[in-house]
């Protein structure tokens, strides 16, 4: 049997066209760039990016679009040998606006139906699910078939995990990744707390958003839920709480409770998809509660302060840097060097990222003829740190361009406390609520 994978990724992943101006609604953009998105994906792209064997299963649109995305991942070093083709429905498509420090307007176009949830469980391959170190499934997978079954049999298979070379049992991660416009009766769905607590019991790990908490357990309490979750079936325990920075709970009794990162924040989307690749390097390295949760932060505060989201993942020096400076702060022009990983679509090509015009009223885009549509997923808070943990033995992913360093600046502006936990989440093809961070 060949190599496990260090981590296998399940579900959404769609194009993400982002603004590159700042502060200006969608109704005035001119130029955008163009990225792979979707939550699952990006996690992979992350813990590829801290030299993890990453590969995603998914599906895309037999399209142009679905065609980039294939490229994105072999960039990337992600394996695409599982994110196929589907002919009936168009690769997902999704904008947003961007207005820091905690406002991202989301704008999803996944109809009639987005090729990743098209997954069928006869296509999966078990033994490899059951190989990986990790793996990391979505509460999105749930929420129609065949993915929802596809998900639930690539859970049985895992069963609580196999174990690794020193005998250690890896994870099952359920990132509970509430999107109400994808079920039935949305917010008071009845179907999506039976379908969580039923993925829960195959889960080693949950990681959520208090929001995310209240629909799997129905407890919005930090300790509450997660006490609600390891009762549920987890060993560990994950709750973002925004502002109040990172609770991870461990059954053995032992409690991380991190504060948030101070960032200057450009845009809090792809945050909580670092987070979760950062979390997955730290599980397979066995590091202790602590330190797991300080990296994971670290990670996605520098998500944060960039413009992009899977271009954006960081590397295992910056990270460090982040944990050792108890802060992250760009240098001058690493922003705009996001836009250079993109592919410019629109009049300009370089982003205006210069002061911010003051706020309009927004209005909704057209829908394109050929609804796509990706989705998105919460972010993480960022919690501050004491020490900067050893990098990883495994060298970074050396097929993907990564984005300038973030050494810190002395000239530059004081940074503010920045939640960075996402909030409500949008419906399809209308704006989010004010949100401090999600993944695309």
């Amino acid at each position: 049997m060949p190599e496990p994978y260090d981590v296998i990724t399940m579900g959404r992943i769609g194009v993400d066209l982002y603004p590159l101006e700042v502060g200006v609604p969608l109704a005035r953009v001119e130029t955008f760039g163009k990225f792979l998105g979707g939550s699952p994906t990006n996690v992979a792209v992350a813990a590829a990016r801290l030299g993890r064997r990453t590969a995603v299963i998914t599906r895309t649109g037999q399209d142009a679009f679905g065609t980039y995305l294939h490229q994105e991942l072999e960039r990337f070093g992600v394996d695409a040998r599982w994110a196929t083709a589907v002919a009936e429905y168009p690769t997902p498509v999704t904008f947003c606006e961007i207005f820091p420090p905690d406002d991202f307007p989301l704008y999803f176009y996944r109809q009639p139906k987005a090729p990743d949830l098209e997954i069928h469980a006869s296509d999966l391959d078990l033994d490899a699910v059951r190989a990986a170190r990790i793996f990391w499934m979505t509460g999105t997978g749930l929420s129609a078939e065949p993915s929802r079954s596809a998900t639930l049999a690539a859970l049985a298979a895992r069963g609580t995990g196999p174990a690794d070379a020193s005998g250690k049992a890896t994870a099952t991660v359920f990132d509970l990744d509430w999107r109400p416009m994808f079920w039935d009766g949305g917010d008071d769905s009845t179907e999506a707390p039976a379908r969580y607590r039923e993925a829960l019991a195959h889960a080693t790990v949950a990681v959520g958003n208090v929001d995310e908490c209240r629909i799997a357990t129905g407890e919005r309490e930090p300790y509450a839920a997660a006490r609600a979750l390891l009762a549920a079936g987890v060993e560990l325990a994950v709750v973002k709480q925004g502002p109040k920075g990172v609770l991870a709970v461990h059954r053995d009794g032992t409690t991380a409770d991190c504060p948030p990162l101070p960032v200057e924040v450009v845009n809090g989307l792809g945050a909580g998809d670092a987070f979760g690749g950062a979390l997955c390097h730290g599980l397979l390295a066995g590091w202790p509660l602590d330190r797991l949760v300080r990296y994971a932060n670290a990670a996605g505060a520098i998500v944060a302060s960039r413009l992009a989201c899977s271009s954006a993942m960081p590397f295992p020096g910056e990270v460090e840097r982040a944990v050792e400076a108890g802060a992250v702060t760009a240098e001058p022009g690493a922003r705009a060097a996001q836009a250079d990983l993109s592919t410019p679509v629109g009049p300009g090509a370089a982003p205006d990222l210069g002061a911010q015009p003051a706020r309009e009223a927004r209005q909704a885009p057209p829908a394109p003829s050929t609804p796509p549509d990706p989705s998105a997923q919460p972010a993480p808070s960022a919690p501050a740190t004491r020490q900067a943990p050893p990098g990883p033995s495994t060298p970074p992913d050396p097929g993907a361009q990564p984005a300038p360093g973030a050494p810190a600046d002395p000239s530059a502006p004081a940074t503010r406390q920045a939640p960075l936990d996402p909030g409500a989440s949008a419906a399809p093809n209308t704006p989010a609520a004010p949100r401090t961070g999600a993944d695309s």
